[in-house]
């Protein structure tokens, strides 16, 4: 999931090399932590949130269907 979700990001990014995916265990769900360049935010997070709110749902999509609780946060 993890290789997933750095793709995604990476595509969407001016800069993938400064994209980093963290990944640690909070509360019996998966949190995946992405980090990219300060110019690149806007661009993963889109127009009222739109595109991290889909990256979510799709994160979302492929967890349940291993039986497992994920969620993304875009860190600061």
């Amino acid at each position: 999931m993890k290789e997933l979700l750095t793709y995604i990001v990476q595509s969407l990014v001016d800069n993938p090399d400064q994209v980093s995916v963290t990944e640690r265990k909070a509360d019996g769900e998966i949190v995946f932590e992405v980090d990219v360049a300060d110019g690149d935010k806007g661009k993963v997070i889109g127009r009222q949130g739109r595109i991290v709110k889909q990256i979510r749902i799709l994160m979302r999509a492929v967890a349940q269907r291993k039986g497992k609780k994920v969620s993304v946060e875009i860190v600061d």
